[in-house]
């Protein structure tokens, strides 16, 4: 990682598994900061999850670890305990940091890893407040949105794991806030966020629970139509589907503009007793709307609506799935400062995003960097870190308290 990486200065201890806690590390990682993750000889349990290589290697793991230094050790062991807790622990500004989802108790607590080092700082994440289990599905089917998504009858689970990602940018977030906090007094915190939480917050910042109290409303289903506003998705001429919206005025009117259909649409108003000029009312004619421009879609094909909305300041997009996206979005590609082509180590050439975002204008990012082999970092974090021998590794190797690359 180059030395002027904005967080070139940070190093991070992560002992992890699954979505959120690696995408906190990876997404620190990527701004710069030495990121060391711990596993257990072996891999974690996330080290073999879907989706997978021809060869078995977990295009999973490779994907959330980008960036990062791998060391393994037989965490199982006093012996291999004390050395996590010597690179968690180790003196120097910007060193004494630890990112867990994992139970942290014992000789991971705050407590014990505190009484090594008084300015620890922590960084935990559970499932609830309270400190009992959950996962991102748990989570999410008390959130309300699966009752609110597709056009009703039985919930509906999007597959987009939101709560993990979420709280991911949570972690890394409040790493850094108590960080600079250390920075200016001196002190360790023990940080705590709860998966449950976040999906909390998010509903309440968004409305959703001042509705229920104030208004007593819930949120109905309603398909791909855009609550509150004008946003509908449309069936082409070539089998395609494509999603527009208008959220201010001058995008509700480019739409009547760019299909022509300006006039029929205005008519809608008087014959509704609605004012088409406000998002609310746009919303409660949406059904009358849509069926005056559905026809208008369905006679085009992809590629007419692409010319016909170019330049014309309509917000739209096309339905792609995850090979149209790859192969169709030009977004997703090396055209994007944010891509670039990486060899990945046992899995082969890939494209890989750096972090989305950028320091000093949107050409000006730090490229991505492949995750590291299991182990693949072991001799060389204690070796740098601890200030271990290589003859005092070797028989750590031989002990089975370490592992490097090759021995898995």
């Amino acid at each position: 990682m180059t030395s002027d990486a904005i967080l070139a200065d940070l190093s991070v201890v992560e002992v992890s598994a699954f979505v959120a806690a690696p995408m906190g590390g990876m997404t620190l990682a990527q701004m710069g900061a030495e990121v060391i993750r711990i596993d257990p000889i072996g891999g974690n349990i996330d080290h073999g999850r879907w989706p997978l290589a021809p060869n078995g290697n977990s295009l999973y793991w490779a994907s959330l670890n980008k960036g990062k230094r791998s060391v393994c050790l037989a965490l199982n062991t006093p012996e291999g305990r004390e050395i996590a807790t010597a690179l968690i622990t180790r003196p120097g500004e910007g060193n004494g940091i630890l990112l867990t989802n994992l139970p942290a108790s014992g000789w991971m607590s705050h407590a014990a890893l505190s009484a090594k080092r008084a300015d620890l700082i922590m960084l935990k994440l559970t499932g609830n407040h309270d400190g009992s289990g959950a996962v991102d599905y748990t989570v999410n089917c008390a959130s309300g949105f699966p009752m609110a998504t597709g056009t009703g009858g039985d919930p509906v689970n999007h597959v987009l794991p939101a709560w993990d990602v979420a709280a991911g940018l949570y972690l890394s977030t409040g790493l850094l806030a108590a960080e600079r906090a250390r920075r200016r007094d001196g002190q360790g915190r023990e940080v705590t966020l709860a998966l449950s939480d976040v999906m909390l917050a998010t509903v309440a910042n968004l409305g959703y629970v001042a509705d229920v109290q104030v208004n007593g409303a819930v949120r109905p289903p309603l398909g791909n139509d855009l609550y509150g506003a004008y946003g509908k998705d449309f069936p082409t001429r070539d089998g395609r589907r494509i999603m527009i919206a208008a959220i201010s005025g001058r995008q509700w009117k480019a739409i009547g503009k760019a299909t022509g259909l300006s006039e029929k649409i205005a008519m809608i108003g008087p014959m509704l007793d609605v004012d088409l000029d406000d998002e609310g009312g746009r919303f409660e004619a949406r059904h009358a709307i849509s069926a005056v421009l559905a026809p208008w879609f369905a006679k085009r094909t992809l590629a007419e609506i692409t010319t016909a909305f170019e330049g014309s300041g309509i917000l739209w997009g096309p339905y792609q799935d995850f090979g149209q996206l790859v192969r169709e979005d030009a977004r997703c590609s090396t055209a994007n400062p944010m891509f670039a082509d990486i060899d990945q180590p046992g899995i082969g050439r890939l494209l890989a995003p750096a972090i989305p975002l950028s320091f000093g204008g949107p050409a000006v990012r730090l490229p991505p960097v492949p995750a590291p082999r299991l182990g693949e970092h072991t001799d060389m974090v204690l070796a740098e870190r601890l200030g271990l021998t290589m003859s005092a590794i070797g028989k750590l190797h031989d002990a089975g308290i370490v592992a490097g690359a090759k021995d898995h």
